[in-house]
C-alpha cells in the first residue's frame, strides 16, 4: 500500500513538473502585430527594427507573429542598397515578414529585382493593415 502511494506521489510530481509547464506554453496566447512604416527616413526603420527586436526578446519570437508593412515613400528603404537593407535580411532571417505594396513600387518605376531578397508583396499596403486590424492584430506605426 506505501509502495503504490509512493508511486502515485512520483508520478503526480512528474506531471507536475514536466507536463503542465509543457501544456501551458502550448496554450499561451500567440501575439500578432502589422507595423507601419512609410517613411523614407533611416531613423524610423531602426526604430521600427529595434521594436520587433525588442518584442520577439520579450515574449519570445515564437510566442508574437509579425507583420511589416511597407508602401508610400518607405518603400525605398526595402532597395538592396538603402542604408537598412542588412537589418531588413536580419529581421526576415528572425521570423519577421517584410511586406512591399506593388501598387508603390509601381508607382516609383520599382521592380522586385531592385528589392531585398526573402521579402514578401501584396497589392496594396493600407489594404494589408486594415485586414490585419479586422482580424485582431495589434498596429504599431513607431
Amino acid at each position: 500500500m506505501q509502495r503504490r502511494l509512493f508511486m502515485h506521489a512520483i508520478a503526480v510530481t512528474a506531471v507536475t513538473m514536466f507536463a503542465l509547464p509543457a501544456l501551458a506554453q502550448a496554450t499561451a496566447k500567440r501575439h500578432r502585430i502589422v507595423v507601419q512604416v512609410s517613411d523614407n527616413d533611416p531613423a524610423k526603420w531602426n526604430l521600427a527594427l529595434n521594436n520587433i527586436r525588442n518584442l520577439q526578446e520579450d515574449v519570445g519570437a515564437a510566442n508574437v507573429e509579425v507583420e511589416m508593412v511597407a508602401y508610400g515613400p518607405g518603400i525605398v528603404m526595402l532597395k538592396m542598397e538603402s542604408p537598412v537593407a542588412s537589418r531588413i535580411a536580419d529581421a526576415t532571417k528572425a521570423g519577421v515578414k517584410v511586406i512591399a505594396c506593388e501598387n508603390t513600387m509601381k508607382g516609383q518605376k520599382l521592380t522586385r529585382d531592385d528589392m531585398v531578397g526573402g521579402i514578401s508583396y501584396v497589392q496594396a499596403g493600407v489594404t494589408e493593415i486594415m485586414t490585419k486590424q479586422g482580424e485582431g492584430w495589434a498596429y504599431l506605426r513607431p
